[in-house]
């Protein structure tokens, strides 16, 4: 084995990735193109957006939608499968902390054969928010899986916005 075998960019590229030849005759480069293979993967989906293979890394974490308007900052969050009672949310400082648990329980028995399913998976998600919100009177609504926090802002932080005018060159 020689050292250029253990550096990535020391290795031709004329060689085959896998295979058992490689494998068989030398196991500690083997060992580093999988782990090549790993960082490569990670990175690309990093790169790519999680997309479907949140759940595959145990990422589960609903879809989250921050507006911010003149009036008010509204955060919506997908929850599908969730109700109202399994849904938490607190306001601390300039963050708030949505939380939930969803837990799924199916049991059936038919001709004899007993078959039961459960499934549970907890999630939080913390938003950061903007000064000047007048958190006494948010409001949160969950209407057919998706959750809206409505956070107004006072009149001092409405008060405080300028317009700048844009002008051609």
């Amino acid at each position: 084995m020689q050292i250029s075998d253990l550096i990535p960019w020391g290795r031709g590229k004329d060689r085959p990735a896998t295979g058992e030849e490689g494998r068989a005759g030398n196991p500690l480069a083997s060992l580093q193109r999988d782990i090549n293979h790993v960082f490569e993967d990670f990175w690309q989906r990093v790169e790519n957006g999680w997309g479907e293979h949140r759940a595959e890394l145990g990422m589960f974490g609903p879809s989250t939608d921050v507006t911010e308007t003149e009036g008010n900052v509204e955060v919506t969050v997908e929850l599908p499968g969730m109700s109202e009672e399994d849904i938490d949310i607190s306001l601390s400082g300039d963050a708030m902390t949505i939380r939930g648990e969803k837990k799924i329980e199916h049991e059936d028995e038919r001709k004899g054969v007993y078959m039961s399913e459960r499934s549970y998976g907890a999630f939080y998600r913390t938003v950061p928010l903007p000064a000047g919100l007048d958190t006494d009177k948010a409001d949160a609504v969950f209407k057919n899986g998706v959750l809206t926090v409505t956070l107004p802002k006072t009149a001092e932080a409405q008060a405080k916005v300028k317009r700048i005018p844009v002008k051609a060159a």
